[in-house]
């Protein structure tokens, strides 16, 4: 088992940035692959940004491209999405996630992932 508590969300105005934070704790050896999703009220969870566990290629969804930032410590645990220039469309609970199983390629479809924290709110008003 993994455990994963996200940190760092919050209410901003337009053009701020936030970093959200994911600490894994438990099986982390386990970890492969660590991506961010987010879901808005009355939509479904769309995939943000992902980052396999013991390399340097990062993937971001078209939408946030050049605006956030994946990051990871492994010797922390932790992967980072660093947010600038929010728009209100980025107002959603953010989750970060883990997959396990290698793959050739980093999913970005929930079902590519079998852990997930608890979610932040980030909330950036116009």
């Amino acid at each position: 088992q993994v455990q994963l508590v996200e940190a760092g969300g919050g209410l901003v105005q337009a053009g701020d940035s936030l970093r959200l934070s994911c600490v894994a704790s438990g099986r982390t050896f386990s970890i492969y692959d660590m991506g961010w999703f987010r879901q808005a009220p009355g939509k479904e969870r769309e995939f943000v940004a992902a980052i396999r566990w013991g390399g340097p290629r990062t993937y971001y969804a078209d939408s946030v491209k050049g605006r956030f930032t994946i990051s990871r410590d492994n010797a922390k645990n932790t992967v980072y999405l660093q947010m600038n220039s929010l728009k209100p469309e980025d107002t959603a609970v953010y989750y970060c996630a883990i997959g396990t199983a290698p793959r050739v390629v980093v999913p970005t479809t929930p079902r590519g992932y079998d852990y997930w924290g608890q979610g932040t709110q980030v909330t950036v008003s116009s």
